[in-house]
C-alpha cells in the first residue's frame, strides 16, 4: 500500500481535486433555512444555542420575540423517587408473570414499584425578550434566515427608505446571546424592550440600560421549586438615547443597538443548587463586554465551525434551493430536491452542537428549546429510545465532544442508581428505568405499562463504550469502566431463571410501551427480545473492557456463565423476529416502538453476512410495522432500513419525515415543522438526530467487522460526495461516488492498525498498487464481533433469506497519522 505523504504526484493531484471539490460543495450547499415571512408560531421560529443557552428567534418586524432557555432551569429541587416497597413484592410479581397472570402482576407493580413521590420534573422556559417597534406596520422586502454554516440568524426588511437588519448568535466561548439591530439611515432605530415569563418571575431595570428578569422554577408534584435563575439584557447603542421605566427600556433615534443577553441559575449539580444565580449572570455579562461585538462574533464562529466544518455532504443541487424552506418541505415529496436532504442532515449536526456542549446538560427531549412550564412529556430524558437517539449521530458525524454531557449524566445516574438497585431490588450495581431528569431520578414512573423497564442503564452503557471504540483512549476506558462493571453487576443479580427453558431473563420488564395482543391491558413480560439483546451487549462490552484493562478475572468468568444462559433470538410463526419470549407478535401491530429491532440498529447483533435468518426475520418485522408513525419512529426506521441495505426504502422514510406537520396539536403521524424541527407531533428533537444518523448509515456502516461504504445508496443519490465521517478504530473517511460506485476514497488513520473496507466496486491505490482481499477475522480489535446464538426458528419455510449486494472486502495496514487514497480501478 502507499501512503498519501509518499506516493507521488498523482496522489497529490487527487487530494487537491478532492479538497477543492469539498470546499466547492460546502459553498454550493447554501446551508441556510430561509423564509419570506416572520414566524407565526414557535415551531416556525429559528433555534440558536451554545449548549447551555437556547433562543428561538421569531423575526417579527413589529413585535419581535426572542424566547430564552437555560439548560438547568427545571422545576423542583434535588430529590429521589425510589419506591422501596418493591423489594418485598419482587418475587410475587415474578411468579405471577411466569404463571401468565399479567394483569395481576401489573396491579402490584403499579401499587408497589412505581414511584409515589415524583414522576419527574419538567424542563422550563426562562422567558421572553420582547421588542416593540413603532411605525413598522408597512414593512416590505422581508427576509429571515438561520445560517447553520456560522450559527447565526438574520432578519432584514425595509420600512419606507430605511433598511433594517438584526443578527443574533449564541456564543459558547463567551456564554451569552448577542443580538444587533442595524439600519442604513442614522437615527432610525426606535423600540422598547421588556421581558416576561408565564409565571414565577419579576422584571425590573437596572443601571438605566439593563433589563433584569429574576425567577424561581415551579413546584411540581409536591416537590418545591428551588432553582433560582436570572436573565440580564444590557442594551448598548450608537447614537440615540435609552430611557428606563420600572420594567422596560426605550431606545430612541439610535444608529445601532446591541443586546447582550446573559442567563444563569443556582444549579451546580444534581445534588447541589447553592450557587448565586445573580452573580453568575452578572459575571458572564461583565466578561463578555470586555470584547468588541466583532470579537464576540468572530470567536463564536471560529468555535462553532471547528465542529461543524468537519463534515461536508453534497448530494447535488436543483432549482428547489431557490425556494423558501417551508416551500421546499411542502414540495419535497413531489419534487427533486436532494440538497434538502443534505441540509436536513447538517441541521441535525447543528442542533447537536447547539444543544450539547462539554460542561452542560445533555440534549433533552426538546434539545434545549422549550417555551413552556410544563412541556410535552416534561421534556425529560426518556432513556428507552429518545435520549439515546439524540446521540446516534455524535460519533459517526464527527461530533464526539458533544457526547461529554451524556457521559457525565451516565456517571451521575450510575451514582444515583445504586440506591435504587439496592432499595428496590436488593441488587448490587446501579439501575435506571425508562426516564430521568436533571435530578437524576432512577426509579420507575408513569405506571407499569410504560415505566416497569429496568434497562436504561444497559442501553446508556453502550454509549459509554462506543466512545472508546472510536477513539481508543484507555485512560478514558479506565475512567468509565466502573459504570460498565456496576451496570453488569446489577443484571448478574437481577437476572432470574425462567421455568420453561431455564434461560436467564429480566423480569419484571416490558418491551417498551407496547403490549402483546394476548394481554393488551398489561405490557409486563419476562425475557423480552430487546432486554435479552441489551443484556447481551452489556455483558460482552464489559467483558471486553475488563480484558483490555486486564482486570476483574472473576467478573469475566461470571459474565461468561451468564452469557451461556441468555435466551437466543427467536423467529416466530410468520417469519418475524419475535418481540417477546413467546410467539405473540401480531402482524397488524403498527406500534411506534420497534424495540426488538434494537439488535439490528443501533446494535450490530444482526447481519446479512453472519446471521441471514435473523436479518430476514428483522426485515419481515419491520415491513409489518409499516412506515407511517411518529417523527422519531420514522427516524429510527431510516437507520433500520439502512442496515437492511435498502437505500430506496430508507429514502422513502426520509421523504415521509420531510412531510409538513401541522404547527399545532398532537397526533400519531409525524413529519417536519417549517423550521425543520421534527414533529412527533408535538416537537421532539430525537427525530432530527435519528434521521441525521440514518443518512450517515446509508453512506457508511462499521458494525460488522469492516467499514462498509455505500451500503444503502438510494437510486436518486446516484452521485455525490461526503467528507469527515468517522468509524471505530480512529478512521476518518471522505469519498466521492458516481453511478453508485466509489470514485475516490480517502482514509485517515488516527490510531493505526488494519483497515478493512467493504466496497461496491474494485479499488486500487493511486499508483496502481493492488489491494489485498480480506481473509478471516479482522485483526483490528476495535472491530471485534460478538457472535450471538443461533436463533430458534418456528417455521423455516416462512423465511425469505436476503439477497445482499455484491461487495468486495479488502484489508490494508495503516500507520497512525497517515492518510491513504484509493481510486476506482479502471
Amino acid at each position: 500500500m502507499k501512503k498519501i505523504k509518499t506516493s507521488g504526484k498523482i496522489q497529490a493531484v487527487c487530494i487537491l481535486m478532492g479538497l477543492v471539490s469539498s470546499l466547492y460543495a460546502q459553498d454550493k450547499q447554501d446551508l441556510k433555512l430561509w423564509y419570506n415571512q416572520p414566524a407565526g408560531s414557535w415551531v416556525e421560529a429559528l433555534p440558536l444555542g451554545n449548549g447551555r443557552l437556547g433562543a428561538m428567534v421569531y423575526g417579527d418586524p413589529l413585535t419581535e420575540t426572542i424566547q430564552l432557555n437555560e439548560n438547568t432551569v427545571w422545576a423542583g429541587q434535588p430529590n429521589r423517587n425510589d419506591n422501596p416497597e418493591a423489594k418485598a413484592y419482587l418475587s410475587q410479581v415474578r411468579e405471577l408473570i411466569f404463571e401468565g397472570k399479567y394483569n395481576e402482576a401489573q396491579d402490584i407493580v403499579n401499587a408497589r414499584f412505581i414511584s409515589k413521590t415524583s414522576q419527574g420534573m419538567p424542563y422550563q422556559t426562562v422567558g421572553n425578550l420582547k421588542l416593540n417597534f413603532p411605525a413598522h406596520d408597512n414593512y416590505s422586502g422581508y427576509y429571515r434566515e438561520l445560517n447553520i454554516g456560522d450559527a447565526t440568524t438574520l432578519t432584514r426588511f425595509s420600512v419606507g427608505d430605511v433598511s433594517y437588519s438584526t443578527k443574533v448568535f449564541a456564543s459558547y466561548p463567551d456564554q451569552i446571546i448577542v443580538a444587533r439591530i442595524e439600519a442604513n439611515e442614522p437615527g432610525s432605530i426606535n423600540f422598547s424592550a421588556t421581558m416576561d415569563r408565564p409565571s414565577g418571575a419579576q422584571v425590573s431595570t437596572i443601571s438605566g440600560n439593563t433589563l433584569l428578569l429574576s425567577g424561581c422554577t415551579s413546584d411540581f408534584e409536591g416537590v418545591p421549586g428551588k432553582v433560582q435563575f436570572q436573565a440580564r439584557v444590557k442594551i448598548v447603542t450608537e447614537g440615540g438615547t435609552i430611557t428606563a421605566t420600572d420594567t422596560s427600556l426605550n431606545i430612541s433615534e439610535a444608529d445601532q443597538a446591541t443586546m447582550y443577553i446573559s442567563v444563569a441559575s443556582n444549579f451546580n449539580n444534581y445534588k447541589d443548587i447553592s450557587a448565586n444565580a445573580g452573580e453568575r449572570s452578572a459575571t458572564y455579562l461583565k466578561n463578555a463586554l470586555k470584547k468588541t461585538y466583532n470579537q464576540l462574533l468572530d470567536d463564536h464562529i471560529t468555535d462553532y465551525q471547528n465542529y461543524f466544518n468537519r463534515v461536508v455532504l453534497d448530494l447535488g443541487v436543483t432549482d428547489s434551493i431557490d425556494n423558501p424552506t417551508d416551500k421546499r418541505i411542502e414540495d419535497f415529496a413531489s419534487g427533486n430536491d436532494p440538497q434538502l436532504v443534505a441540509l436536513y442532515f447538517q441541521y441535525g449536526r447543528y442542533l447537536l452542537i447547539s444543544s450539547s456542549r462539554p460542561g452542560g446538560q445533555p440534549a433533552n427531549l426538546q434539545g434545549i428549546w422549550n417555551d413552556q412550564l410544563t412541556p410535552p412529556w416534561d421534556s425529560k430524558y426518556t432513556v428507552n429510545i429518545n435520549t439515546e437517539m439524540n446521540y446516534w449521530p455524535s460519533e459517526i458525524t464527527n461530533l464526539s465532544e458533544m457526547n461529554e454531557p451524556l457521559i457525565q449524566m451516565i456517571r451521575e445516574l450510575a451514582e444515583a442508581g445504586r440506591q435504587t438497585a439496592m432499595d428496590m431490588y436488593g441488587a448490587r450495581g446501579w439501575v435506571v428505568h425508562h426516564n430521568t431528569d436533571i435530578w437524576r431520578m432512577t426509579g420507575p414512573i408513569d405506571g407499569s405499562f410504560w415505566g416497569m423497564w429496568p434497562m436504561g442503564g444497559a442501553w446508556l452503557s453502550q454509549h459509554v463504550y462506543e466512545r472508546y471504540r472510536y477513539h481508543g483512549d484507555k485512560d478514558y476506558l479506565m475512567s468509565v469502566y466502573p459504570i460498565l462493571k456496576e451496570a453488569t453487576r446489577f443484571y448478574l443479580d437481577f437476572l432470574i431463571e425462567e421455568p420453561g427453558h431455564q434461560w436467564l431473563v429480566v423480569a419484571p420488564s416490558i418491551s417498551p410501551e407496547n403490549a402483546p395482543a394476548v394481554h393488551p391491558e398489561s405490557s409486563l413480560a419476562a425475557g423480552t427480545t430487546m432486554d435479552n439483546q441489551l443484556v447481551f451487549d452489556l455483558l460482552t462490552i464489559t467483558r471486553e473492557a475488563a480484558e483490555i484493562l486486564a482486570v476483574d478475572d472473576q467478573l469475566v468468568n461470571e459474565i461468561q456463565l451468564a452469557l451461556e444462559k441468555l435466551p437466543p433470538m427467536q423467529i416466530g410463526k410468520w417469519g418475524q423476529l419475535q418481540e417477546w419470549m413467546e410467539d405473540w407478535d401480531n402482524p397488524e401491530d403498527k406500534h411506534r416502538h420497534v424495540s426488538h429491532l434494537y439488535g439490528l440498529y443501533p446494535s450490530g447483533q444482526i447481519s446479512p453476512y453472519r446471521t441471514p435468518e435473523l436479518f430476514a426475520a428483522a426485515k419481515t418485522s419491520l415491513l409489518a410495522r409499516g412506515d407511517e408513525s411518529t417523527g422519531w419512529s420514522m427516524g429510527w426506521k431510516v437507520n433500520l432500513w439502512a442496515r437492511l441495505q435498502d437505500g430506496n426504502h430508507a429514502c422513502k422514510l426520509i421523504t415521509d419525515q420531510l412531510t409538513p406537520a401541522p404547527t399545532r396539536g398532537w397526533g400519531p403521524r409525524g413529519g417536519t415543522y417549517p423550521n425543520l424541527f421534527d414533529a412527533h407531533p408535538p416537537f421532539q428533537i430525537d427525530g432530527n438526530f435519528g434521521c441525521t444518523s440514518g443518512i450517515a448509515e446509508m453512506l457508511l456502516q462499521s458494525y460488522d467487522g469492516a467499514i462498509q461504504i455505500l451500503p444503502a445508496l438510494p437510486d436518486n443519490w446516484n452521485t455525490g460526495r461526503i467528507s469527515g465521517l468517522k468509524a471505530p478504530g480512529g478512521f476518518e473517511l471522505s469519498f466521492t461516488w458516481k453511478n453508485g460506485e466509489i470514485e475516490e476514497l480517502v482514509i485517515k488513520s488516527n490510531l493505526g492498525g488494519n483497515c478493512r473496507i467493504r466496497v461496491p466496486n474494485e479499488l486500487t491505490f493511486t499508483d496502481g498498487t493492488e489491494l489485498n482481499k480480506a481473509l478471516g477475522e479482522n485483526s483490528n480489535p476495535y472491530f471485534s464481533i460478538h457472535q450471538v446464538k443461533s436463533p430458534i426458528i418456528a417455521d423455516p419455510g416462512k423465511l425469505n433469506l436476503p439477497t445482499v449486494h455484491s461487495t468486495l472486502l479488502y484489508d490494508f495496514s495503516t500507520e497512525k497519522g497517515n492518510e491513504y487514497v484509493l481510486i476506482h480501478k479502471e
